[in-house]
């Protein structure tokens, strides 16, 4: 695949040019009508706007207290400012907003770094420098994307900068080339890969943005083939760890900055050699990462989610509706148009992206994806699914949706969730994976199981003699058995190597099936290597609805909410504890408090049916 990209076809570059610049009015007048009034409106919000200072103690907060979101939020409303005005400019054209550009611009490059704090580290899971050396400059995500906002703000209004003065975008350049450039060329980071260390989405996120510095400042004339033959072998690098399947294990909101940065590299690539590399986009494995999106898609704002994904992941939209037209997928750009539409003037104007360049995007799309929704009927069909690279298996009839987490904990962006299911009737939720909070220094750092939300006991999963699941590629499962049927789908596997030895398991079998239109069965079975009390093992169960019980023979009945029922057979019923939800991010998908119930089985077997 990328590993075809190499010196020989590669000896001529063509640019990239992808929307026109503010100096085409044909084009800027003929967008959507409704787009342009939001941006015009968006741009008028922050005249006069004063971009805040990044003090160096603004800096240190994140060493000394652990918490990002304070240095954070003013380091990403400057750059959603500058990307508001710049636009507001290019559909305007009458000089309004260029003052607060070029203040933005300058407040920028202004900047001592442009790497996060959190981010701040020369060597992978490092302990971050409390400072950043200026003359030493750390590519990190949000440093690339910083590049790629400011080299689409040079693309889009050169001329007009230059106008006021040309070192307006002289300093542009510089900064790139001091910041992005010579540190992308000569210094190695471990997110570009060297066939060892292991990938996630910083990899394609990282190299699309230093991609679109070069391609829109006109750098690729000098930098181009030694840049676009390191870009692909990090891409190289990157689709190798990528299962055949195309499943993101990182869920569905890091395939926007995995599978879509990946579609926007391919975009460059293809573009910038005259479309040398078309066939690309036919390749199984692309083809299968742009659907995973429509796959992992529940019901209006639901994902399936599991490790560090929130079930709230995001509307899709237009670059979702670019990727399914460059790889044929038809219930793709159904989904991504729908999508689209219900996302009102958040999908159309993007008000809360850092990324200037898929802002852009929207503007030039908008008025296209309004079309094709208008012209296609019918309900987008997501399939039942199994994803073998990850053990990510997916089944639903016209009211019930079931996920169940095989693989392993050793996943990117990991929670201890092997064997863990998720369930959602009537596209809502019913059992649940709460997500992740709000990052801080302790999400990333050998801390990071302390949390609770990481930990097994906290999913849809037991504890045995009082121990959860461990961490790491060795902990998961195995014996996985699946099938899809038009009646019957379910998953088997044993996860009891999920848990320490410790924790006496000889095996814990766990049998989910959805029986179409009608309900699903859980069936858990478990042995000791030596006698020990079925009492040993207490399983949790998460809710989002508060559950009522009700007794019923030999187990007992959950009323959950006024949405679904699970009925327990074998088991005993523990307790219901209501888990408040503070978290500003956790926020983001669940209004009020979660629950917790515990039960433990009777025997050496629990089943329960959830309809």
């Amino acid at each position: 695949m990328f590993q075809e990209i190499n010196a020989p076809n590669i000896q001529d570059l063509f640019g990239f040019h992808p929307y026109p610049s503010i100096e085409d009015r044909d084009a800027w007048q003929a967008l959507d009508g409704e787009w342009k009034a939001g941006t015009i409106a968006l741009g008028e919000s922050f005249l006069k706007f004063p971009y805040p200072s990044l003090t160096a103690t603004d800096y240190m907060d994140f060493t000394r207290t652990g918490n990002r979101s304070r240095y954070e939020e003013k380091y990403f409303t400057k750059r959603r400012a500058l990307d508001a005005l710049a636009l507001a400019e290019c559909v305007e054209d009458k000089g309004r907003f260029l003052g607060d550009i070029v203040n933005g611009i300058f407040s920028i490059c202004e900047e001592s770094a442009w790497q996060l704090p959190a981010h701040n580290t020369y060597v992978r899971d490092a302990p971050q420098l409390p400072l950043p050396d200026a003359a030493n400059p750390v590519l990190d995500l949000f440093a690339c994307e910083t590049g790629a906002v400011l080299a689409t703000v040079y693309y889009l209004l050169k001329n007009r900068l230059d106008a006021i003065s040309p070192f307006i975008t002289e300093r542009i350049t510089y900064e790139l080339r001091q910041r992005i450039f010579t540190p992308y060329l000569n210094r190695h980071f471990w997110w570009m890969g060297n066939g060892k260390e292991h990938m996630n989405n910083w990899t394609i996120w990282c190299t699309q943005n230093v991609l679109l510095s070069i391609f829109l400042t006109g750098a690729y004339k000098e930098l181009g083939k030694e840049a676009m033959l390191k870009a692909c072998r990090s891409t190289a690098y990157f689709l190798a760890e990528y299962g055949e399947d195309g499943c993101c294990d990182e869920g569905a909101q890091y395939y926007r900055h995995s599978g879509l940065c990946l579609f926007q590299i391919l975009e460059i690539v293809n573009a910038s050699t005259k479309n040398s590399f078309h066939q690309l986009y036919q390749q199984p494995k692309i083809k299968n990462i742009a659907a995973y999106i429509l796959n992992v898609h529940i019901h209006g704002k639901y994902y399936v989610n599991f490790a560090d994904c929130s079930p709230v992941a995001g509307r899709a939209g237009v670059r979702e509706f670019l990727f399914a037209e460059r790889t044929g997928n038809t219930e793709l750009l159904k989904f991504a148009a729908e999508e689209f539409m219900a996302g009102g003037k958040d999908s159309l104007l993007l008000p809360e992206e850092n990324n200037l360049f898929y802002r852009l995007a929207n503007g030039f799309t908008a008025a296209r994806v309004k079309e094709y929704a208008a012209s296609v009927h019918g309900a987008v069909l997501h399939p039942d699914i199994f994803y073998p690279s990850t053990g990510l298996f997916i089944a639903r009839d016209e009211s019930l949706c079931l996920a169940v987490k095989a693989g392993n904990n050793g996943d990117s962006h990991n929670h201890n969730d092997t064997g863990s299911f998720t369930i959602y009737k009537n596209g809502l939720p019913l059992f649940i994976d709460v997500g992740v909070e709000s990052y801080t220094k302790k999400t990333f750092s050998p801390q990071r199981y302390e949390i609770w939300t990481m930990q097994s006991a906290y999913h849809n999963l037991p504890s045995i003699n009082g121990m959860m699941q461990s961490d790491g590629e060795s902990y998961g499962a195995t014996d996985v058995l699946w099938q899809m049927g038009n009646e019957e789908c379910s998953i088997e596997m044993d996860f009891s190597g999920a848990y320490p030895k410790e924790a006496g398991l000889a095996y814990y079998r766990r049998r989910a099936s959805l029986l179409k239109g009608k309900e699903i069965i859980i069936k858990d079975s478990f042995q000791f290597h030596e006698q020990s009390d079925p009492s040993a093992v207490v399983l949790s169960l998460m809710t989002y609805e508060k559950p009522t019980l009700l007794p019923d023979g030999d187990g007992f009945t959950l009323q959950i909410g006024g949405l679904g029922q699970l009925t327990c057979h074998l088991g005993v019923y523990l307790e219901t504890e209501a888990i408040p939800i503070t978290d500003a991010r956790l926020a983001q998908a669940w209004k009020h408090e979660v629950y917790r119930t515990l039960v433990s089985p009777s025997g050496n077997s629990l089943e329960f049916h959830i309809s």
